[in-house]
């Protein structure tokens, strides 16, 4: 009976732990979303140009490497911001573009619809189900080494059948993340810090919209 009671005890805690990063994952995530608005209208009102690939990663990964380093202190939200800011300006300069094309406005609601759409219902599937999806784990990194190179030689040979599949594999590559990410909050089986919880899902939704509207501009002759 006692040994019942505990694991009753173990369990409550742990869903109360649980929920607790999920709300800070998901209320932290909106809060970067929002500001990466305002940095990419900020960028557009500007008129900044489309940003060097070069100088696009070294800030990315720079900003990611800061945020894993001080997700476990009080300047891991400052990180945060400063990561999802930099990804907001530069997603300005490609909204801009798109926005000078005669469908481009629709185009860009199209793929904000069709991002959200899918976030939510990945997420719900995780998150109703309670289905382990950390089985997905070995497949992501697989998939970010082939997509990586096939996105390197697409920019080198400027391929557009091989850009059009790179962008179609990004769309299922960030599904697979935002299935496996919220899994592993929901299972404890690896993520409870809500700091790296949310840039791995800001980064799926980022992807995901960037490739959702190559795709929709690539199917509609734009």
């Amino acid at each position: 009976m006692a040994y019942q009671d505990t694991h009753v005890t173990q369990q409550t805690s742990q869903a109360v732990s649980t929920n607790k990063v999920l709300r800070n994952t998901y209320g932290l995530l909106a809060m970067t979303l929002l500001f990466s608005a305002v940095t990419a209208g900020a960028a557009m009102a500007m008129g900044i140009e489309r940003m060097n690939i070069f100088v696009f990663f070294i800030g990315a990964y720079g900003l990611m490497f800061l945020v894993h380093k001080t997700a476990n202190s009080a300047m891991g939200l400052l990180s945060t911001f400063a990561f999802t800011g930099f990804m907001g300006f530069t997603l300005g300069p490609i909204l801009s573009a798109y926005l000078a094309m005669p469908n481009g406005a629709a185009l860009i609601m199209n793929a904000l619809a069709m991002t959200g759409l899918t976030f939510v219902g990945l997420s719900a599937v995780a998150l109703v189900t309670k289905k382990d999806f950390g089985f997905l784990a070995n497949f992501l990194v697989a998939g970010a080494i082939v997509l990586v190179l096939a996105m390197v030689a697409g920019l080198i040979f400027q391929i557009p059948t091989l850009m059009l599949m790179v962008s179609a594999g990004f769309v299922l590559f960030a599904s697979a993340a935002i299935l496996y990410q919220t899994s592993e909050i929901v299972h404890r089986a690896g993520e409870t810090n809500y700091i790296l919880a949310t840039i791995t899902l800001y980064v799926s939704i980022y992807n995901l919209f960037v490739s959702l509207l190559s795709l929709l501009g690539i199917m509609s002759n734009e």
